[in-house]
């Protein structure tokens, strides 16, 4: 069986001034949202400072002034997007930016980057970039491009495990196993002390969680089939401190660390990434909209470092 688990992501910041996400917003629009890229909203929960939907296909985090959506499968999440923008207007705008990973079967996919930015390309000008070799493990990033500049305290990071040992994916592909049993497994409470969690288990195979606690959040989404296994964490919290923990639970041939404006990326890696994971692809870039964004893929062959590389959102698709 397969399944596409590399997700696609957008973040949106809007004028709190003109509209909060979290009180003038209805979860009938977020669902109705959500239906656009063919997902659906399984359960929420929240607090004071955030609201976290678990959907069929990743996840939505919501708070005053932006929301996070990352969706896998075959979900066109530009949809969404859209969706978004033609409902509450580009006037209430302050930043988009949207994200697409290497994906295990893109042919499978209803569109490819150079569609989703086409079309985001509509209602806001932008820039994209490919961090990481194309034949290869990589990531593009489009951002708005309109004199908006990143808060340095806004930080973010995303930790992907391609290729989990054999015990882990025997493990997460048992027959019957319970969230708690996949909770116990992957360390949550160790993880991530002192969090609310809300999660679920898919049938036959599959797991997602949604973490938070004040304006702190973290999402793991698990596709454990050993033959295109894929577990994806997106957080927040400082990943790279995390890792050790992750990588001796999953034990990846090979994972990517992306960050948003962590400045001491090659120093913490250096610090807490192990020894026998070696950096094929280190890309460093500071954005137009003043994110630096640090992209590395650890694999066992040797070192490759590598510059990002600019697209031109008017190109051919299919060249991107």
């Amino acid at each position: 069986m397969f399944f596409e688990g590399s997700e696609k992501k957008a973040e949106v910041f809007v004028d709190p001034k003109q509209l909060c996400l979290l009180t003038d917003i209805s979860d009938d629009f977020w669902a109705a949202m959500v239906n656009c890229c063919n997902a659906r909203i399984l359960s929420t929960m929240s607090n004071q400072e955030c609201k976290a939907f678990l959907l069929s296909e990743s996840s939505l985090f919501v708070w005053t002034d932006r929301f996070v959506i990352l969706t896998c499968g075959e979900t066109r999440l530009v949809n969404s997007v859209e969706y978004f923008i033609q409902k509450v207007g580009v006037d209430k705008l302050v930043h988009v930016t949207y994200q697409r990973k290497n994906e295990y079967f893109s042919h499978a996919q209803p569109s490819c980057f150079g569609d989703d930015i086409k079309l985001l390309s509509r209602y806001v000008a932008g820039k994209a970039l490919r961090f990481g070799e194309m034949d290869s493990h990589h990531n593009y990033v489009f951002h708005q491009d309109n004199g908006f500049r990143a808060d340095p305290e806004h930080k973010t990071y995303e930790l992907l495990a391609y290729q989990i040992s054999s015990q882990a994916s025997e493990k997460l592909t048992t027959p019957g196993l319970t969230a708690n049993q996949i909770r116990e497994f992957l360390q949550l409470e160790r993880l991530l002390p002192g969090f609310s969690l809300d999660d679920f288990v898919f049938n036959p195979y599959g797991y997602s969680v949604n973490a938070i606690r004040d304006r702190q959040y973290l999402t793991i989404h698990v596709t454990p089939q050993a033959n295109s296994s894929y577990v994806s964490v997106e957080s927040n919290l400082n990943l790279i401190e995390r890792a050790p923990l992750i990588l001796d639970i999953l034990q990846p041939a090979s994972f990517d660390l992306l960050s948003f404006n962590e400045f001491d990326f090659q120093q913490q890696t250096s610090r807490f990434i192990p020894d026998h994971y070696i950096s094929k692809s280190l890309v460093k870039e500071t954005l137009s909209n003043n994110y630096q964004v640090y992209f590395a893929n650890y694999i066992l062959p040797k070192n490759h470092f590598s510059r990002a590389v600019v697209l031109d959102i008017a190109s051919d698709n299919h060249a991107l």
